[in-house]
């Protein structure tokens, strides 16, 4: 490659890495812990539950508690879930039989399959539901789709810097990454931390790079629109050619002797398919005449990676009319879809692999953080004004404040649910964006006080390991579910949460216990170089007064 074209893609990978810079480091932390979104929502409610929840409920008393409290005959019901929890979606059609303006309200809401208690979304958010949207920015949907938009953009240039950063290191990408010199200039130091590390997640941050532009810019953003279009309009037609929702049924409003027996149907899908992991039971025109129950699932992922099973009966019949098997092959469409989406989520391997994801990601936050520090390190020359070198630093600080700054907010978060939320009076929405953002703010401020790079590193580890080792002490003491006690009992979700606190709480602990063995090891030739510089500091304004 010519000097011409390296320079060119040089200063396009590094422009772009330093514009996404912050908002890509929000991502990958954000979305290391909603890897564990599911364990975060058991651990906080105190509701460990398994993977086949939903399969073993008995839907007949779950329908008949739904009808003490709503009426629903005539309407559509949606009863699912996509994540390991004891609460599943429930989502109700208004009514078709009627146009009193007062029963045409269509109702979501959340059930708790243990005691059948319903709550609404505010009152039913959790941490674990606000690190997963965080990490795609959907707090900043303000204007329609902002928040999604931004995170799509951000990934397309995540991307493009990934792309770039491997053009230009390829000449010397295998023997950069062997070379390691912590004993060498910062800049080298920094340099060979952002090389290695980049190798080593790079698999891992280019299938995030595409699959964040397909699933927040191809689906989300730009894909109804543009598809509306071409099918001028249609997006009944769009979505059904999709593979997204499910077909409409209009009722006779001819009454059923009888509403069918559900868990037969169930039972019948599990008998024609298998071991499959059950996604939503969808009742059209209930207790009509032309009552429709879709079943849908997903096979596992032991099993097979991609596909999507489909039952429809008609009530009071006993095959279906319609089926289509889960562990049958599978539309390219749907194939795609799949792949994409497990791919991003990480739920096709279980904890083993979630394991790996978070520990990628957080490696991603390294990368993202060496190289903002390599742009202030080749930028801080004595050749540079002071002006500029001034506004680099304090450039550097607020962003490593702001940055470094979510670890131990994220930990004091997890602390405030787990012993002040319900005494808040807020709801748990509130309590949690209150807590979370003021606490970031103040922090963030506190971090950028110390004007230095090495102190806001240091003490972002300290005080967010001091927090993290609360974590599963408060839990144990407000629960009784100590860690040896939810190993033993098999609530893998609650241990997975007070564990990876502990472990991430110790390791964070060595990293400054090693930053500040490495302070107090500086050689006398630095510490005097170090006071020769600040004499002369102090003679220039003594020279300029």
């Amino acid at each position: 490659m010519n000097i011409r074209n390296y320079n060119i893609l040089f200063h396009t990978h590094t422009i772009s890495g330093i514009i996404i810079s912050a908002a890509l480091y929000v991502i990958f932390f954000a979305g290391s812990y909603s890897f564990f979104r599911d364990d975060i929502e058991a651990w906080e409610r105190n509701e460990p539950a398994k993977e086949s929840v939903f399969l073993e409920t008995d839907i007949n008393a779950l329908v008949e508690n739904l009808a003490i409290a709503h009426d629903l005959k005539f309407r559509d019901i949606t009863l699912s879930q996509h994540k390991i929890s004891q609460r599943i979606n429930v989502s109700l059609s208004a009514p078709k039989d009627t146009l009193d303006e007062s029963r045409q309200r269509a109702a979501f809401f959340y059930m708790n399959l243990n005691d059948y208690s319903t709550s609404e979304y505010k009152n039913a958010y959790t941490l674990g539901e606000f690190l997963y949207r965080l990490h795609f920015f959907a707090q900043l949907n303000l204007y329609g789709r902002s928040g999604y938009l931004f995170a799509g953009i951000v990934s397309f240039f995540f991307l493009f810097a990934l792309i770039t950063g491997v053009w230009i290191h390829w000449d010397k990408i295998i023997s950069n990454f062997y070379l390691f010199r912590p004993k060498a200039k910062l800049k080298n130091l920094w340099t060979d931390a952002h090389t290695a590390l980049g190798i080593i997640g790079l698999p891992y941050q280019f299938i995030f790079a595409l699959t964040g532009v397909f699933l927040i810019i191809g689906t989300t953003v730009l894909a109804p629109p543009v598809l509306s279009i071409i099918y001028k309009g249609d997006q009944e037609s769009m979505y059904a050619d999709m593979g997204f929702g499910l077909p409409a049924y209009k009722p006779s409003f001819q009454s059923l002797d009888n509403v069918p027996d559900l868990n037969f149907y169930v039972e019948e899908v599990q008998k024609s398919w298998g071991e499959f992991d059950l996604r939503s039971i969808s009742l059209f025109a209930y207790g009509d005449q032309n009552m429709r129950i879709i079943i849908e699932g997903v096979p596992l992922p032991a099993s097979k990676f991609t596909g999507k099973g489909k039952a429809i009966f008609k009530a009071g019949d006993l095959a279906p009319e319609y089926e289509v098997d889960p562990y049958g092959p599978s539309s390219y469409l749907q194939g795609s879809n799949d792949v994409l989406r497990k791919l991003h989520f990480g739920d096709f391997g279980g904890l083993g692999l979630r394991i790996v994801y978070f520990i990628l990601g957080l490696v991603s936050c390294v990368v993202i953080l060496s190289g903002v520090l390599i742009w202030l390190v080749a930028r801080d020359k004595k050749s540079t004004p002071d002006i500029k070198r001034k506004f680099n630093k304090w450039l550097v600080w607020i962003y490593l404040a702001i940055c470094l700054g979510m670890y131990p907010v994220t930990a004091i978060s997890f602390l405030a649910v787990k012993l002040w939320m319900s005494n808040s009076g807020l709801s748990p929405m509130e309590f949690i964006y209150h807590w979370y953002f003021y606490g970031w703010l103040i922090i963030s401020i506190s971090l950028v006080a110390l004007r230095d790079n090495f102190k806001i590193t240091k003490w972002s580890m300290l005080s967010g390991a001091i927090l993290g080792l609360a974590i599963p002490i408060s839990n144990g003491y407000q629960t009784g579910n100590w860690l040896w006690k939810t190993f033993n009992s098999d609530q893998i979700q609650i241990y997975t949460v007070d564990m990876l606190w502990l472990l991430t709480s110790i390791l964070s602990f060595w990293a400054a216990y090693m930053m500040h063995k490495k302070d107090n090891s500086t050689s006398p030739v630095e510490h005097n170089d170090n006071q020769t510089t600040k004499l002369k500091e102090k003679s220039v304004k003594y020279q300029n007064v």
